[in-house]
């Protein structure tokens, strides 16, 4: 039996820590000679299998999915069970972040897919239309990298964003535009954590230096940097609320941009939306300079007069 393991299981199992990675290996190797080890879960077709620290040295309490076809079975999820002997005001509650963690299954297939679908109409444009632009666009990144990132900010990573970076790791610029609306950029993983490790700093002396009722939110733990300004140009983004699913904005300069709020299935969406039909874009104009797709809103005033409107 051809076993697979979801990247989605594979970064769970990282930020787990402690046997967990080892486990999910474990029950990998196990599942290949006994399919049906598992027993059923509250989720439709999917079978769960119970690991602790009794079977696997430095192993938490585990559920681990899976589901299996005729000829394959793939684990789509870890998760760490509560412990019965947990504070008692702690039980039913689960955070956003377990939450966003415990998705179900068929619904973040069709997340997954809208944004495969909104993603790859962009690129199939710019690559008909704008080839210098879809070459600025960097291949997708790999689970272990998004595993290491996930690591290092300590963040569940939505399954919407993974998808996104697995498609395309960052925009390099062309000409130094982004290929999103404003010429923004998709952000590439190093600068993702250079600028959460930048807010986080800049709240934690919000904190230091302000009183409890005094204090301003710069940054949230649960907020991951998607979209910058541009390439270089990392003074305002766009980030994304893993609490609520939203996209909002930062600034270096704390300016409320008031602008309505997308998941970033819409923003793509949008962005398609924009390219295909520009005689219906309301947000944004997209033109052409040399080959390169450059949004009307942010053009440099010495390059207008080359700014070639799109129809359509």
């Amino acid at each position: 039996m051809n076993v697979e393991i979801d990247p989605l299981a594979r970064s769970a199992a990282a930020r787990l820590g402690g046997g967990a990675p080892y486990a999910l290996k474990a029950v990998a190797g196990w599942l290949t000679d006994n399919p049906d080890m598992g027993e059923p879960s509250e989720r439709p077709g999917v079978l769960t299998v119970s690991i602790d620290g009794d079977m696997i040295e430095d192993c938490p309490a585990l559920a681990i999915g899976y589901v299996r076809e005729p000829d394959r079975i793939e684990i789509r999820y870890i998760n760490a069970v509560p412990s019965p002997e947990s504070d008692v005001t702690a039980q039913g509650e689960e955070s956003a972040q377990e939450k966003v963690r415990a998705t179900d299954p068929a619904t973040e297939a069709v997340v997954v897919r809208e944004i495969a679908d909104a993603w790859h109409r962009i690129t199939s444009w710019l690559r008909r239309n704008a080839p210098a632009s879809r070459a600025a666009l960097r291949a997708g990144a790999s689970p272990d990298a998004l595993a290491a990132l996930e690591a290092e900010l300590g963040v569940f990573i939505p399954a919407e964003l993974r998808t996104l970076w697995l498609l395309a790791e960052g925009d390099d610029g062309a000409n130094g535009w982004g290929c999103m609306p404003g010429n923004w950029a998709l952000m590439t993983l190093d600068a993702v954590a250079a600028v959460y490790r930048l807010r986080m700093d800049l709240q934690a002396g919000q904190n230091i230096s302000n009183t409890a009722d005094e204090r301003t939110i710069v940054w949230k733990p649960t907020w991951i940097p998607v979209v910058a300004l541009g390439p270089a140009d990392r003074t305002t983004g766009l980030y994304l609320d893993t609490e609520t699913g939203l996209l909002d904005r930062w600034s270096r300069y704390s300016e409320d941009a008031g602008e309505e709020r997308d998941t970033l299935v819409t923003y793509l969406e949008e962005a398609a939306d924009m390219l295909e039909s520009p005689a219906l874009a309301v947000r944004d104009k997209p033109g052409l300079i040399d080959g390169t797709l450059v949004w009307l809103s942010s053009i440099d005033p010495e390059r207008e007069d080359r700014w070639q409107p799109l129809t359509g």
